[in-house]
């Protein structure tokens, strides 16, 4: 896979789809360093050193480091995958959306925009519960309606800004737009949490020995990752072909993801997190204060709430992505089957019942990896450290840099397969022009 990203620079089309998603993402970091106008930000700054590691570099990790400028990316992109759950999860219930899904292509255009509208609507009243928050703790230098509609203008345009860089990285790009865009955040901040981590030890704030056991747990945490988002249960598939006088037996395999989900989980998950997190860091308010007590990462009450989203989320997208009747009927029209399961409806279920397992060990992968190493870190006393190199920030990372880069291995195949074809139907040609030439000439004699 390595040897072939080699190949991207030989691909004029490949070139320009990672350049331009390289250029993109370069336009959101930098948007990172432009602070929302009206706002102390030093004071900000200070206040979240004082506070929370783990609830701070939970929302800071999703919004790319936009937290501690507090720039018009703040929010993140976070309100429009919030407002994907609401829609996704709304679609079964509603004949109306359900309907748009079935119309293909053109109800998804609608859908789309659904999503759009209420992307716009979620952040318009998170910036507004936000800015009265900083008003409140008094990191505002002028207070009132003019900082409040400014500061909603402005952190609404940023991520409506940035739904609209996902959706052209993911039309004219590599890879997701939105994913991508979460990737350039997570990665961004890894290099400064980690000098930040060798600074403390250097002042004795943490132990040089902790340092090697939180490296090395890291280090196994990928591999851990690699090993299981690369593994397959793969399903017999035969197909009965008349050879001759007799029936030949081909043995084919039906490739099913032990997690099918992929990083779809942890990134709703957090998403549901998030965004009532953000709200309550920038506020005063009683009931806040308890949910931001409640949804802190490292408490038990985090980890509870965590896992139930994170299987809530797995086997509601599971579904989504395989479809288990779809594929029996598929396999019944083909003449294949699955070696001692009836076609049609028993296909069907057997499918379901593999799906249903896979997604179960599936949610509990995601679950431990993303919540174990935060507890580790966080046990180390390398707070800071948990929330850029915890389990979902590597998840997370590995998942994307995984599914990029088997889509840029796909463009390379497609690219080599045209190149072949090209290359045989000029060689015909070549042949059918010189059988020609022989042929006239016989003619003539």
């Amino acid at each position: 896979m390595i040897a072939g990203l080699g190949e991207i620079r030989k691909i004029p089309e490949l070139r320009k789809r990672v350049i331009f998603t390289l250029l993109m993402l370069a336009v959101y970091r930098l948007g990172v360093f432009v602070s929302t106008p009206g706002i102390d930000v030093a004071m900000i700054r200070d206040m979240l050193e004082k506070s929370s590691q783990t609830l701070f570099g939970m929302i800071n990790m999703f919004s790319g480091g936009s937290l501690r400028n507090f720039s018009i990316f703040t929010l993140g992109i976070m309100p429009y995958i919030s407002m994907s759950i609401i829609i996704q999860m709304l679609t079964p219930a509603i004949p109306h959306l359900d309907n748009l899904r079935k119309e293909g292509e053109l109800g998804q255009r609608v859908i789309t925009r659904y999503i759009r509208q209420g992307t716009i609507a979620l952040a318009l009243f998170q910036s507004l519960m936000v800015s009265i928050g900083l008003e409140r703790q008094g990191f505002v230098l002028e207070p009132g309606w003019t900082f409040r509609i400014v500061a909603m203008i402005t952190l609404t345009a940023g991520t409506a800004f940035l739904m609209w860089l996902g959706e052209q990285i993911t039309e004219k790009g590599i890879g997701n737009g939105i994913s991508m865009i979460i990737l350039a955040g997570i990665v961004a901040n890894m290099l400064p949490t980690f000098v930040r981590t060798l600074a403390l030890v250097q002042i004795g704030d943490i132990s040089a020995g902790v340092l090697l056991p939180v490296l090395l747990f890291c280090l196994a945490t990928i591999a851990f990752i690699v090993f299981v988002e690369r593994a397959y249960r793969k399903i017999p598939i035969q197909h009965s072909r008349r050879g001759g006088s007799k029936n030949v037996i081909q043995t084919q395999y039906l490739p099913l993801k032990v997690n099918m989900s992929g990083v779809i989980p942890p990134i709703f998950a957090s998403a549901v997190l998030v965004v009532p997190a953000t709200i309550a860091t920038f506020s005063d308010n009683e009931i806040l204060l308890r949910i931001r007590g409640f949804i802190t990462p490292g408490t038990l009450s985090y980890g509870i709430i965590f896992t139930v989203l994170i299987f809530i989320f797995s086997f509601f997208y599971a579904t989504i992505v395989f479809k288990p009747e779809e594929v029996a009927d598929n396999l019944k029209k083909q003449g294949a089957f699955i070696p001692s399961v009836r076609p049609g409806k028993d296909t069907a279920e057997y499918l379901y019942n593999v799906l249903t397992k896979l997604t179960f060990w599936g949610a509990i992968y995601i679950s431990l990896v993303c919540l174990l190493p935060q507890y580790f870190y966080l046990r180390m006393g390398v707070g800071n450290f948990a929330a850029v190199f915890g389990g979902t920030a590597i998840l997370i990372v590995v998942g994307v840099t995984l599914d990029t880069a088997a889509q840029i291995e796909s463009h390379i195949v497609a690219r080599n397969y045209e190149a072949f074809m090209s290359k045989s139907a000029k060689q015909r040609s070549g042949r059918m022009g010189a059988l020609t030439y022989a042929r006239t000439k016989i003619l003539k004699r």
